[in-house]
């Protein structure tokens, strides 16, 4: 698997997403996966099916949660004090998982359960890691395991 985080001065949003673009379209891999928050972009290919996400922190209010946030997560609920924190990486593991699934825009957030509780990142061949943190923002990666490995 090749992650790249991209984030070069001075590149406006469109800037950002056609370097982005750019260095997906590069990779020449089958399953390529890429993101984007400006000023950050993420791009990851992978010999399996891939997703990353990555999500600015921001106010999530309670209709938010009840939209992304199956029945499981609402009745296990999150902390108060993080909620915003908690909210933006449930939503950007969903995302990331529904990317590598195949087309985020199939899954319904409140019915596809998140990475966040796979124990140790893992379910079945699927893997699932936080990336470390860029300030104020959550990223995500999820990805397939071929036969065989472990990773």
């Amino acid at each position: 698997m090749k992650p790249a985080s991209v984030r070069v001065t001075g590149l406006d949003e469109p800037g950002l997403i056609a370097r982005a673009r750019a260095l997906s379209d590069a990779a020449g891999a089958r399953f390529v996966s890429r993101s984007y928050r400006h000023p950050y972009a993420l791009v990851v290919w992978h010999d399996q099916p891939v997703g990353v996400d990555i999500e600015r922190i921001e106010r999530c209010g309670p209709t938010f949660a009840e939209t992304i946030c199956t029945p499981a997560e609402r009745a296990t609920g999150w902390p108060l004090e993080h909620a915003d924190g908690y909210l933006s990486a449930l939503w950007s593991s969903k995302e990331a998982l529904a990317k590598a699934l195949g087309d985020p825009l199939a899954y319904d957030p409140s019915r596809l359960e998140s990475p966040t509780a796979w124990p140790l990142g893992r379910s079945g061949p699927w893997r699932a890691t936080p990336l470390a943190t860029a300030p104020g923002h959550d990223r995500w990666l999820c990805w397939r395991t071929g036969s065989g490995m472990q990773r």
